[in-house]
């Protein structure tokens, strides 16, 4: 229907209701007399008089009556449904779905999710864990994570982390057998752990930086591998070689000793990781919140 008619059925049951020109006049902010010639066109345009009129009063015809008892509830269910969806600006709701990496569910989201909940209840969100680069649009997801060289040049980013580094851990138990490595050239005599990946075509390489700014990419060897960061590093907890993996997930256990770093002058940092949408996406109140709560706002600040 022509935003035209909706607007003189608007103001024909404006009248109606008020039965009085002026009085609906005021709710539109318009003169008594433009009403009237709003009324006048939605007559003319249905051939029938929807109103009848003296010096003194306004009342509706049978046709009149009829509109109003048919259509009337009809536009209040409109308003009704727009106030609805006016309130989800106020209380945003939905689910949002994420494709990301275990390393980032871990360190990124995790620690930020619980209050992000318990401040948005009618807000749902699903994190997959893929390490392949995954196609946001196809698959039907909001948005998904990358390192921020990474990012494809169509797609709005936001960083939702700091920068970061490799780390080449092993257990104290492993190192107990083998002695730690001095060099990048030297993990051809370690029982490394790799990562395979999908877009790759086979293992994640490590890749370090000398002292001296040359770039080093090696494929390593070893006798266990997985699909996951996580997995590299309970591997790497447990005693069976060296694991190539975040170091902030790695903290907890250099913490406490149950790991020990090696390599630390090798390993050179990674831009942080972004929250990354198509930009011709309208996003939802739910995926503005999602965005404004993730966002990094720099070491020590807080993100809601």
């Amino acid at each position: 229907m022509p935003r035209d008619q909706i607007n003189e059925i608007a103001a024909f049951l404006a009248v109606a209701r008020e039965r009085s020109f002026t009085k609906a006049a005021a709710q539109f902010g318009i003169t008594p007399s433009a009403l009237s010639h709003t009324v006048k066109g939605l007559e003319e345009r249905l051939g029938v008089r929807l109103l009848s009129r003296t010096t003194r009063s306004v009342a509706t015809t049978d046709a009149g009556e009829r509109l109003q008892r048919r259509v009337g509830p009809l536009m209040e269910q409109i308003d009704v449904e727009l106030d609805d969806l006016r309130a989800l600006r106020e209380r945003p709701a939905g689910t949002i779905r994420i494709t990301c990496t275990d390393a980032v569910i871990e360190t990124v989201f995790r620690p930020r999710l619980a209050a992000f909940l318990h401040r948005y209840p009618d807000i749902h969100v699903e994190l997959s864990m893929d390490y392949a680069f995954t196609d946001i649009v196809g698959q039907k997801f909001d948005a998904g994570v990358r390192i921020g060289e990474a990012l494809e040049r169509d797609m709005v980013a936001t960083r939702i982390g700091p920068d970061w580094r490799f780390s080449v851990v092993g257990s104290p138990a492993y190192f107990e057998r083998r002695s730690p490595p001095a060099t990048p050239h030297e993990l051809g005599n370690h029982n490394c752990i790799n990562m395979r990946l999908a877009t790759a075509g086979g293992f994640l390489r490590w890749e370090f930086r000398s002292p001296e700014g040359r770039d080093l990419h090696l494929r390593v060897e070893g006798q266990a591998a997985f699909n996951t960061a996580m997995s590299v590093l309970g591997a790497a907890v447990d005693g069976i070689g060296l694991g190539y993996v975040p170091q902030e997930i790695a903290a907890p256990y250099l913490a406490s000793a149950k790991l020990r770093e090696v390599l630390v002058d090798w390993c050179q940092m990674i831009d942080g990781f972004h929250l990354y949408y198509p930009s011709r996406k309208r996003n939802s109140p739910a995926f503005a919140a999602f965005i404004e709560a993730m966002r990094y706002r720099g070491s020590g600040a807080t993100f809601l």
